[in-house]
């Protein structure tokens, strides 16, 4: 990781620690005034801990033009994004992702989607429905390795963090007590309730938290479908189109108006925000996964509109290539963030304990 980033939060966080004003915001204070030396294991837990609501920065009196010039969000964004960048296998991928995100998310999107339709071209591959464009076989065989890739990278670069970290074994109740945290966004509540500083720094709001929840909750209801449509396939010899009142759909189309308004609400917010206060290079990064979820979540929702008009194979292409684009690029996404805050808030539950 890099020396001068650490270095800069390092100093930042033994100001804050003789300050201690801001003790009560949120899980990285209590956290960081246990220490009394701030090692590169310490830095990088408070940074993947820090959720960026930036409630501190803006009760901060050592902000400039104070000599201290005082910037936590910043300093801990900078370090964040540099250990995902560090951790992810394989690294240059990352780096590349997070300097022209939203160039690489539609060039992909759009490149795979123009290899779908050629598919179809090429002549029909003998199914019904979306099958009549890509064969069931065809979608298996392209589909599984580009979802179990990410799984296979996301766990390399979580060893790598655990270790980095210095996290020790797991239980059941850490596990159990960092699921709830995450589930309720405690982080983005801040240590109040009353939601954090986000996109405005004279009013506290919860538009963060709950558009968070939006896209988190829609995107595991979009996955459940997608399970449901698996286990009747192969379970039950129920294939694909399903009707409105089946399990997939009932799960599938409100999970993707989630994602829908989810995305669109949080690109809203980070157009609002400062950008000084988080890492400044990877805006870029954070607005192309932003954009990948939306895409993902409106051709699908298109789908299950015109699925029965001459627009399916054209629509078909670009959800088949919004997924793809999404499975092989999450693992340098912001989508790895999840992950990454999931394994801060388990290692700050063992910090909880040893204490």
């Amino acid at each position: 990781m890099q020396t001068d980033l650490l270095r800069e939060a390092r100093r930042q966080a033994e100001i804050c620690n003789a300050c201690r004003y801001c003790e009560g915001y949120c899980s990285v204070f209590p956290a960081l005034h246990q220490e009394r030396f701030f090692s590169e294991a310490n830095l990088t837990q408070l940074a993947n801990l820090c959720h960026n609501c930036r409630g501190c920065y803006y009760a901060c009196q050592y902000t400039a033009p104070h000599e201290f010039d005082l910037n936590l969000p910043k300093a801990l964004a900078e370090v964040r994004q540099d250990s995902w960048e560090s951790f992810a296998w394989p690294a240059p991928l990352a780096r590349r992702f997070q300097k022209s995100g939203v160039m690489i998310a539609l060039a992909t999107v759009l490149g795979f989607g123009v290899l779908f339709l050629a598919f179809r071209m090429l002549g029909s591959a003998g199914g019904s429905g979306f099958y009549a464009v890509l064969s069931h076989s065809a979608m298996v065989a392209i589909f599984l390795p580009a979802f179990l890739f990410p799984l296979l990278s996301i766990a390399v670069s979580l060893r790598r963090y655990w270790t980095a970290t210095e996290g020790g074994r797991i239980t059941r109740d850490q596990i159990v007590d960092a699921f709830a945290s995450a589930a309720k966004m405690k982080n983005l509540a801040g240590g109040h309730g009353d939601g954090c500083n986000f996109e405005d720094e004279d009013r506290f709001s919860q538009a963060r938290r709950f558009a968070h929840q939006a896209v988190m909750y829609g995107f595991l209801l979009c996955f459940a479908s997608t399970t449901a449509g698996t286990i009747l396939h192969y379970g039950f010899d129920m294939p694909a189109p399903y009707p409105f009142w089946s399990l997939p759909k009932l799960l599938g189309i409100p999970g993707g108006l989630l994602m829908v308004i989810g995305t669109i609400w949080l690109a809203s917010l980070k157009l609002k925000a400062d950008k000084s206060l988080g890492a400044p290079s990877a805006w870029g990064g954070e607005m192309g996964f932003i954009l990948l979820l939306f895409l993902v979540a409106l051709s699908g929702l298109g789908l299950y509109a015109l699925g029965g008009t001459t627009a399916m194979p054209a629509l078909l292409a670009i959800h088949l290539g919004s997924v793809l684009s999404f499975f092989l690029l999450t693992p340098y996404t912001k989508m790895v963030h999840g992950f990454y805050r999931l394994a801060a808030l388990v290692r700050d539950e063992q910090r909880k304990s040893a204490g």
